[in-house]
């Protein structure tokens, strides 16, 4: 299940993009909003070397415009890069009423990116009376754990998902507000005794510039049926940031670039 090349022509007017089974022409402002995307990934790509020649990377796909915006990015930049890398996409379906699991991987197949379904009742037993912890925990825990699975299955060594600038920030939060802890999720991140390394090229994107470029693609918008997706200890963190954010427009960047400043002096000793 390798994904097909898409090809990129610029042009003083517009750029062309050359997908496996059509031609997609950007105007100035889909352009811009391509451009800003692509120089985000790039960054977090180069800052970490989080892909190198001869990878073979598993995608994580959740129906999301997050991860789908880096499917499509990860396989358009293979056209114009010397270096080669193969990606395999899979969906950990969690089992809800409504899955939109089909779906999903008739779209990834139209537009030549074939895509793996696995599924699983992860999230009916983390939403089951019988789990005691968080279940977007239990959930995450378990999907990414078959995600490792399937990886080491297919001989990939590196897992890419989906995870923006926000989710980095409300994580920080999250642990600071619930674990006690001043840390967050990492743009590479090793496991297993570095068997394995969890990449996340879209950690410098922000959530607002993918929702754009989501929209310019006219990703479909797959319904989540999580029960507590818009009640979650993320959401809660969420929706505290975005008041921060609407009073000044460079907290969010300082947050971001406080997590790479720390002072560590200035904490307290544990």
């Amino acid at each position: 299940m390798v994904f097909n090349s898409i090809g990129v022509v610029a042009d003083s007017g517009y750029i062309l993009i050359a997908q496996p089974r059509c031609l997609v022409f950007l105007l100035p402002g889909e352009r811009n909003t391509y451009k800003a995307l692509n120089r985000a990934m790039g960054k977090a790509l180069h800052r970490y070397e989080m892909i190198s020649d001869g990878d073979r990377i598993i995608v994580g796909v959740s129906g999301g415009a997050d991860s789908l915006s880096l499917m499509w990015m990860l396989s358009e930049r293979r056209a114009r890069i010397p270096i080669k890398y193969d990606l395999f996409a899979v969906y950990i379906d969690p089992g809800f009423e409504g899955s939109f699991a089909e779906a999903l991987k008739a779209y990834c197949e139209q537009l030549g990116l074939p895509l793996r379904v696995e599924y699983t009742d992860y999230g009916v037993r983390g939403h089951s009376a019988t789990n005691r912890e968080n279940p977007c925990f239990l959930c995450a825990r378990l999907r990414r754990k078959r995600l490792f699975e399937i990886a080491d299955e297919l001989g990939c060594r590196k897992l890419a998902l989906g995870h923006n600038k926000d989710d980095v920030i409300e994580t920080l939060f999250m642990n600071i507000c619930y674990a006690g802890e001043i840390s967050t999720m990492l743009p590479s991140q090793p496991f297993f005794q570095q068997r394995f390394t969890l990449i996340r090229p879209l950690a410098f994107a922000d959530e607002g510039l993918i929702r754009r470029f989501s929209e310019y693609q006219r990703f479909p918008d797959f319904e989540n049926h999580c029960p507590t997706a818009k009640t979650s200890k993320r959401q809660e963190i969420k929706s505290l940031l975005k008041q921060l954010y609407r009073s000044n427009k460079k907290i969010k960047g300082n947050i971001f670039r406080a997590m790479s400043h720390v002072r560590l002096e200035y904490l307290l000793k544990s």
